[in-house]
């Protein structure tokens, strides 16, 4: 049985529904259309650092590449956990998990002697 929540902030979305009397065919909260803004230049940068050209008339790569990271980041947002959260969470997971690239073996430790005393000391 699922038990509905009181809080009624939990099931509000900020969603834009598009300009008066022309809606949209997609619903997007606020927050998706502001990560998408940020990420299409920041494509676009990366992309003119890569092949140092100019800008393309319609950047078509950089705007498919926004659209699935926006999509990515998005999914595992919820009231709980803001988009800013999951992507700071994701920037951390990737810098500090990685594995070292040569194999260190444990030190191994092995009784060479063995000294029997009568007495101790």
């Amino acid at each position: 049985m699922r038990l509905r929540t009181d809080d009624d902030i939990y099931r509000a979305r900020l969603v834009y529904l598009g300009p008066p009397g022309y809606t949209l065919p997609v619903q997007l909260p606020y927050a998706q259309y502001g990560l998408f803004i940020i990420l299409v230049p920041f494509y676009m940068f990366l992309h003119w650092l890569i092949t140092l050209q100019g800008p393309d008339l319609f950047p078509a790569w950089e705007i498919a590449l926004a659209m699935v990271s926006t999509s990515l980041v998005f999914r595992y947002v919820d009231p709980d956990r803001p988009a800013r959260m999951v992507i700071r969470t994701a920037l951390t997971d990737w810098r500090n998990t990685r594995e070292p690239r040569l194999e260190q073996r444990d030190a191994r430790f092995v009784a060479r002697r063995i000294r029997i005393r009568e007495e101790l000391t």
